[in-house]
């Protein structure tokens, strides 16, 4: 959908990460940088040989989150992710998310299970309200499946995933395959981007640039579009 632009944020993880800077306002804005290991819900992390690894603490019930504060609304992020072979302790699964993240609360996300990867404009609190299908959108604290491919992903495998945000658009592709879709809230200003690991995971080779318009993009939409008939939204 896009080209890249600028480089706004390049880690490697090959020593340790700097402070953030800024006051937090909530877990999604007010500062720049890494926000991790701030209390049992966020999990562990470390930087483990070049990647950053999330844990998730058994006793909070809660996914492995880390989260990069940076200001932006059209952006091109990469990253290689990785869902590690360890025992659910607890949680619902093995899973990971990239998500983008408003001045208060979420704004959509593309989800990597062992079952396939997914694209949706999220809720704002996370609580997994879901919109029924024979209903207009009421509200922003809905989550609204825009897609899903079903593809077998295996534990202790890198995947290497790509998320295009362009005004009102998304683009997400995940190893070759790309799922698109649209929503209003999309292009609302964002404030960080935020890793989560159900169980334990780790990322690695994260990059966000500027996304500048892609002239090719329709007819590169006009495929994908035509690819995902029939494919559940999940």
């Amino acid at each position: 959908m896009t080209l890249p632009g600028r480089l706004l944020a390049s880690e490697d993880f090959a020593k340790p990460l700097a402070p953030l800077t800024g006051n937090p306002d909530s877990f999604a804005s007010g500062y720049t940088g890494w926000r991790y290991n701030k209390g049992p819900r966020a999990g562990a992390w470390e930087i483990v040989d070049g990647a950053f690894h999330g844990a998730t603490n058994e006793a909070a019930h809660h996914p492995a989150a880390a989260t990069y504060g940076l200001e932006f609304k059209n952006v091109v992020i990469q990253c290689e992710l990785r869902m590690d072979d360890v025992p659910l302790g607890g949680t619902m699964g093995h899973y990971m998310q990239v998500r983008t993240t408003g001045l208060k609360g979420y704004v959509c996300s593309i989800g990597v299970d062992r079952g396939g990867l997914r694209i949706q404009k999220d809720d704002l609190s996370g609580g997994g309200k879901r919109l029924p299908k024979d209903k207009d959108e009421d509200g922003p604290d809905i989550r609204v499946p825009l897609g899903y491919f079903k593809t077998p992903v295996k534990l202790g495998e890198w995947q290497q995933v790509v998320i295009e945000i362009l005004g009102e658009e998304m683009v997400a592709t995940m190893n070759g395959h790309s799922l698109t879709g649209t929503h209003p809230l999309i292009g609302s200003d964002k404030h960080s981007v935020m890793i989560d690991f159900g169980a334990s995971g780790s990322v690695r080779n994260f990059k966000i640039w500027e996304a500048l318009p892609n002239p090719e993009w329709p007819k590169n939409k006009a495929t994908i579009v035509e690819a995902m008939k029939g494919l559940p939204l999940r």
